[in-house]
């Protein structure tokens, strides 16, 4: 999942050659989960139709102070247009545009909205190498950036006249890298690296059979979206499971099997980790002796010696320095009273409750109740959620911690 998911994008379009890229743009912002409107000025309709961008943003194109198909004449409002977004990208921008935007000229629907606008404002200019060259042009560049405006540099190559140099507009996929980038160092946890360890383990019997259990891993990956879209650095340790991680550079998956494969992977990554989270449902014990070859069906009964795997979060706990370490307890009796005793016991910051009493928790389904309680003992009940929002109440109560 992109760090736009999500997010409403405002598209600025200008007269420039290099609008032809913009529908390109808006199929990445869609891909990416943003929802996206376009705004444009008048001139710019001649080189890209609003037609082709209405159809990829599924929203009507503006380009006018009035809905030019309407026969009331109603209002476009350019205020509500820059309320509504989380980020403002005039793409391309022309040295008219910028000239005008420097000096809060508002003659068209793009100039207005951009001076209603309350988010943060990209632009990422498209002109010939010597009107980018042109004194006028680099003046309006920096009153733009004095008012916090933050330019998508252009780069370099061949251009509309036939010349060579600077002054193409970036490609799409750079203009969503630079934002993604851009929106990333704003975030609490960037800079920071997450541990998260999700899903079951399977302890092998034979060469095909295991015991595990019935977790889906469902819960710690939606801890990874969350702390990913914190701006954290996730490193997603994960036992056998069908949950996946789409288009998210923030996230990298360690794919395990077995309790000792998810504890020497959890001890790599513990060092550099500033958090770290143990969701997953790892096995208390495994079978002592694994068989070379596939047990055959013979007598009524099967016996099997099983002894303790490493206690994962346990060891953690011992040798933690600095990171905030989370734990999960699943209880069936005496809940509270166990959750608190394994919080003590491991070491731990905060842990993590849920009852298989409780209807709507637990494995494999889409929501979860669960209390989370800290090293005092204090605790906050929370009701019956998706495990998205779970999730997100989790990572704000790790931020807490972590900025206390």
């Amino acid at each position: 999942m992109s760090i736009l998911s999500g997010k409403n994008i405002l598209l600025g379009i200008t007269a420039g050659i290099a609008a032809y890229k913009t529908a390109s743009l808006v199929r990445l912002f869609i891909k990416a989960g943003a929802n996206v409107k376009v705004v444009m000025t008048p001139a710019s309709k001649d080189f890209v139709t609003p037609l082709t961008l209405s159809t990829l943003s599924k929203h009507p194109v503006i380009s006018s102070f009035t809905n030019e198909d309407d026969d009331n004449a109603t209002w476009n409002n350019h205020v509500e247009l820059g309320l509504w977004a989380d980020l403002f990208l005039i793409a391309p921008v022309t040295a008219n545009t910028m000239s005008k935007m420097a000096s809060g000229n508002s003659d068209n629907i793009l100039l207005a909205t951009y001076l209603s606008a309350k988010c943060p404002v990209y632009f990422a200019p498209a002109m010939d190498l010597d009107m980018y060259k042109h004194e006028s042009t680099n003046n309006s560049i920096e009153k733009l950036e004095s008012f916090g405006n933050i330019m998508i540099p252009a780069t370099s190559g061949e251009l509309a006249s036939g010349l060579v140099g600077k002054g193409r507009m970036a490609e799409p996929e750079y203009i969503i890298a630079f934002l993604e980038n851009d929106i990333v160092k704003g975030l609490p946890l960037y800079g920071k690296q997450v541990l998260i360890t999700a899903g079951p383990t399977h302890e092998a019997i034979d060469p095909v059979r295991f015991i595990g259990n019935q977790s889906s891993g469902k819960m710690g990956f939606e801890i990874a979206n969350a702390a990913a879209s914190l701006g954290a650095k996730v490193i997603l340790v994960s036992g056998p499971t069908h949950q996946s991680i789409n288009n998210n550079n923030l996230i990298t998956v360690i794919p395990v099997v077995s309790a000792n494969d998810m504890y020497i992977a959890s001890h790599k990554y513990f060092e550099n980790s500033d958090i770290a989270i143990l969701s997953a449902a790892v096995a208390d014990y495994k079978p002592k002796f694994i068989a070379e070859q596939k047990i055959k069906k013979a007598a009524s009964t099967l016996n099997l010696e099983l002894e303790k795997t490493k206690d994962i979060l346990a060891s953690l706990g011992e040798i933690k320095q600095q990171q905030i370490l989370v734990g999960f307890a699943l209880e069936t009796n005496n809940e509270l009273e166990n959750a608190i005793a394994k919080l003590k016991k491991k070491n731990l910051d905060l842990i993590v409750l849920n009852s298989l009493n409780d209807d709507g928790a637990g494995f494999g389904g889409n929501t979860n109740k669960v209390t989370i309680i800290d090293k005092n003992e204090n605790s906050i009940n929370y009701g019956l959620k998706s495990k998205a929002e779970v999730a997100k109440d989790l990572m704000d109560e790790i931020l807490k911690q972590f900025n206390a």
